[in-house]
């Protein structure tokens, strides 16, 4: 499952990335050093909190001028490729090695800026049943990562070098592909330098008279998603899901439109975990008869960033036989056209409630 969810990561980034005449654009490199704290978002971490982690985040990044209409409407944003080396100091986790896709957006006269990047992350020292119980954060060697990074940025104070400096968060979790699953989140201090690979500095394009409006009438969406997950009892096994939706979109502009639909979940897992229970925990209330599927109704927003776009949903089940983790569930992720047409598309998401990762889902869909 993650080798798949590595696969289509680096299919999705080389679409992303591709860019015509990227000779006139810019690139420059920059090396930041963070020093942070692991959050306690989960009581059954706080012997993972050890010390301070550190690490380096090593990053390349090419530069947007206008050529095309989205890179205006974004204000010039950077794209680029990251790796990050993190130090938990901590002899249960160990360090783990990430790398990323990311994009660089800025405001302020592109002095504040700000970088979202996803991407794959190899943990040093996962969880092992006989030599390394305690890690219940990381189940599995191959996880997926997120980090953002907030950035007071300076180019060119000494020839082609510049300075930067703010915030930095690192996220880590399998999508609870594999239990344990606690996941880990830092949040981190950083400091760095840039330097630019190019002595000239290209002139942006503005367009007259472009702006960010934009209509449609309503489109119909068909998704169908899988993957395999585990509940989090550990060793119950790794089972398919299947995950069918409907929905309606409306654009509001160029950038982002809404979203309504509703989804249907076959979950395998559930069958061994509804079974357990009613052995394991009678008190629960479980008989062991219980229907494994759920159906829920969802509100979403898409936001448009080239030929990738990032879906951030909200969902409840309306059918719901059995309680596990809470009746709301959250959905985010990444989706990318594979057409010019934009009608069929791939998509990456992670579903979960609150902060409990249930599933990576990996799908394809179609667009009326």
């Amino acid at each position: 499952m993650q080798r798949v969810l590595a696969i289509l990561f680096l299919v999705f980034s080389s679409v992303s990335f591709a860019q015509e005449n990227t000779n006139s654009y810019a690139s420059y490199f920059d090396v930041n050093y963070f020093y942070g704290n692991i959050t306690r978002h989960n009581n059954d971490i706080l012997h993972l909190i050890t010390a301070h982690p550190e690490g380096v985040v090593f990053s390349w990044n090419k530069k947007t001028y206008g050529d095309k209409e989205w890179e205006q409407l974004y204000n010039y944003p950077d794209y680029g490729a990251s790796l990050i080396y993190h130090n938990f100091k901590n002899e249960y986790m160990g360090s783990n090695v990430a790398f990323y896709g990311h994009y660089n957006f800025y405001f302020f006269n592109r002095n504040l800026m700000f970088r979202v990047g996803q991407g794959i992350a190899i943990a040093g020292n996962p969880y092992d049943k006989e030599d390394n119980y305690r890690n219940v954060a990381f189940g599995s060697k191959l996880l997926s990562s997120t980090y953002l990074m907030l950035n007071y940025k300076k180019e060119r104070i000494f020839d082609k070098f510049g300075l930067q400096a703010g915030l930095t968060l690192v996220h880590y979790s399998n999508g609870n592909t594999k239990a344990p699953n606690t996941s880990i989140n830092t949040v981190n201090l950083n400091v760095g330098v840039n330097y630019q690979l190019d002595a000239i500095k290209p002139e942006y394009i503005k367009t007259e008279g472009l702006t960010n409006r934009f209509t449609e009438p309503v489109r119909f969406n068909f998704v169908f998603r899988t993957g395999v997950n585990e509940s989090d009892v550990i060793h119950s096994g790794q089972f398919p899901f299947y995950v069918f939706s409907v929905y309606a979109d409306k654009r509001l502009n160029k950038k982002s439109a809404i979203q309504l639909g509703t989804d249907v979940f076959y979950s395998n897992f559930l069958k061994e975990y509804i079974e357990y229970s009613s052995i394991a925990y009678p008190e629960r209330g479980i008989d062991g008869s219980e229907d494994y599927k759920r159906a829920g109704i969802f509100i979403g927003h898409e936001l448009f960033i080239n030929r990738f776009s990032v879906i951030a949903q909200a969902g409840y089940y309306v059918y719901y036989p059995i309680d596990y983790e809470g009746q709301m569930y959250l959905r985010g992720g990444l989706k990318g056209y594979i057409t010019k047409n934009k009608k069929l598309f791939g998509v990456v998401t992670v579903k979960a409630h609150a902060a409990q990762a249930e599933a990576v889902e990996i799908g394809i869909g179609y667009r009326l």
